[in-house]
């Protein structure tokens, strides 16, 4: 009986079914926006993030999402440290989800990680480079700069330089993250 009551309920606030078999454990007011279906379990995107199983990945610390017609493959990314006001950032290698019932998922996924990112640079540094990148991260004010190394970049190097970028940024908005 649940499962038809939760499906109404989502159909009456405007909002997407959750699957009955989902085993996350949203928050209270955490909004349901698309489900899909893996092999072996629901994906469900909310206002927050990615559930993939029982983990939610907030938008932020998903760095690409690409949709290939059968497949979501998704690259997450870790904190790693921080430098000064900025995080950074290692991504795990891709991860690739069959979906077997995509529905709006591919679309809203896409959309929710592309929405995140502010702005974007790329900056060599003499032992490699990396991104610098300002997103929003879900049920927070303002943006975060998070960096994220090219292979081999130096990360002493980085960190320093990355405190700096952080620095300037604080000094031009006003002293935010």
């Amino acid at each position: 009986m649940i499962g038809p009551v939760r499906r109404l309920l989502a159909r009456l606030n405007g909002t997407a079914a959750l699957p009955d078999d989902f085993a996350g454990a949203l928050d209270p007011d955490e909004q349901v926006l698309a489900a899909g279906r893996g092999r072996s379990e629901p994906l469900v995107a909310t206002h927050l993030g990615l559930w993939i199983g029982q983990r939610r990945v907030g938008w932020h610390l998903l760095s690409k999402a690409t949709w290939d017609g059968r497949a979501l493959t998704l690259v997450e990314a870790a904190e790693s440290g921080t430098a000064g006001g900025a995080v950074l950032l290692r991504d795990h290698p891709p991860q690739q989800i069959p979906l077997t019932e995509p529905g709006r998922l591919p679309e809203v996924v896409q959309q929710r990680v592309t929405d995140s990112v502010r702005t974007r640079h790329h900056r060599g540094l003499p032992s490699g480079g990396a991104w610098f990148v300002q997103r929003r991260v879900p049920g927070q004010d303002g943006v975060v700069l998070q960096v994220r190394p090219d292979e081999g970049t130096d990360e002493a190097e980085l960190a320093a330089y990355a405190e700096k970028v952080a620095r300037e940024i604080a000094r031009r908005t006003g002293g935010g993250r």
